[in-house]
């Protein structure tokens, strides 16, 4: 039997080496597990202990120092001891191991190792998270999982959920309002942003949401999608009027929970139950710059007020937002600073300066922050983004054109919600 087995095998070598590469073209994932993982495995378990002497991960139970007479001697300690390293489990696009660290020891080295793992592994990147205390995830990706990202996505099942892309990890990146019910998405012209609002609405489109606009730019960008959408405001006059309805209508949400002695629109009986409302605000700046006259500065802390309080209380009434713009400064007033802390969920892509991206990441990780900067013109569709493991993680938007995003609101036009709260706002009607 055990002769049988080692045939097998060793046929299956044989069989990989010579055809390897033929099915690295046509089955990279079978590749990955034949060859890449073995030989990267192996090579993990084999240089752990150097690669953690030579970066400082090791420690000694012995101090490194000596007194002779009264001199104090300092040097290397002679004997040392290595983390204790699991072995390596196989991903779609790469490898973990677990680190068991001893007493003492804290994640920040094993951090800043990174690099230097990724050169002794042969890995495309390494990241380095620990979710537990005393212990340490080292992620290793093998090769980018974001260079080709653009397959279509499928839908989720679930309300108020939507597939936007993929995650460096292999997993697909998920905007889930019901967990994470407010979106700050910064970047600069063609850096994937619009592609990215492109693709919320696109999947969003066949939900019972209603899906509610503001454009400032004269509707430029979501005008696409305006068959899909229950208001769209192009102008910040506009705005006021859409965000004064929508205000109203969480007042009466807030007294329908109370009267039924829900904490949440989700306690409701299900026909009872208002319908969630996504507001996409593109190019927030366009409702806090003015030109100095009482009259706009007035619309412009409108706004401001509105958005805050849809902000604070939205969530457990079905009401959330999204918010993009190319640059989101404090410049701006500090009303946009207080609306960044009600923001959880954060898209970073290439952005024009080092302020937008600290508005956006600097308040959650300043690892994030630098990641972000370092994304260049030709990687359109990247961002980095919140909400998965250690915090942050970079993804790549599925790519969907303007003849998409048109085409998928004209298919689910049908499906688009006339609330009555939104009559007489600019292209809202009454309840169908």
């Amino acid at each position: 039997m055990c002769m049988l087995l080692f045939t097998c095998a060793l046929a299956l070598l044989i069989w990989v080496l010579v055809f390897g590469n033929e099915l690295q073209r046509r089955r990279p994932q079978w590749h990955w597990y034949l060859v890449g993982y073995p030989l990267t495995a192996l090579r993990v378990v084999f240089t752990w202990r150097r690669v953690a002497y030579l970066n400082g991960l090791t420690v000694s139970h012995k101090p490194n120092r000596r007194v002779l007479g009264d001199l104090e001697i300092k040097g290397e300690p002679l004997r040392t001891r290595t983390p204790r390293l699991s072995f390596p489990r196989a991903t779609p696009y790469g490898l973990e191991v677990r680190v068991r660290l001893h007493a003492g020891q804290t994640p920040a080295p094993f951090l800043a190792s990174s690099d230097a793992f990724a050169h002794a592994w042969r890995a495309h990147a390494v990241r380095v998270v620990s979710p537990e205390r005393g212990v340490v995830l080292i992620t290793a990706t093998a090769r980018d999982p974001l260079e080709n990202a653009d397959h279509p996505a499928s839908r989720v099942a679930e309300l108020l959920s939507a597939v936007v892309g993929a995650l460096e990890s292999g997993r697909s990146w998920v905007m889930d309002f019901r967990r994470v019910p407010h979106w700050l998405i910064v970047g600069a012209t063609q850096s994937g942003k619009s592609t990215l609002l492109a693709r919320l609405v696109t999947e969003l489109a066949p939900q019972p949401v209603a899906l509610v606009g503001i454009d400032c730019k004269g509707g430029m960008e979501l005008g696409l999608v305006e068959m899909r959408l229950s208001a769209l405001a192009t102008c910040r006059s506009e705005a006021v009027t859409v965000l004064a309805a929508l205000v109203t209508e969480m007042q009466d949400r807030m007294r329908t929970c109370r009267f039924a002695g829900a904490r949440s629109i989700w306690e409701l009986p299900e026909k009872a139950r208002p319908v969630p409302v996504v507001v996409i605000v593109d190019e927030l700046a366009e409702l806090y710059l003015t030109n100095g006259s009482k009259e706009q500065r007035a619309e412009a802390e409108e706004c401001t007020t509105y958005l805050m309080r849809l902000a604070q209380l939205g969530a457990a009434l079905g009401m959330h937002l999204v918010v993009a713009g190319q640059r989101v400064g404090s410049d701006l007033g500090p009303g946009v600073t207080a609306l960044r802390a009600q923001l959880s969920g954060r898209i970073c892509h290439r952005v024009n300066d080092p302020g937008t991206a600290e508005m956006a990441l600097g308040d959650l990780n300043k690892d994030a922050v630098v990641v972000a900067q370092s994304i260049g013109e030709a990687e359109q569709g990247i961002a980095v983004t919140t909400g998965d493991m250690g915090g942050w993680m970079r993804g790549r938007s599925h790519l969907t054109t303007p003849a998409e995003a048109r085409a998928a609101a004209a298919e689910f036009a049908r499906m688009t919600p006339r609330p009555k709260f939104l009559a007489g706002t600019p292209g809202g009607g009454a309840l169908l």
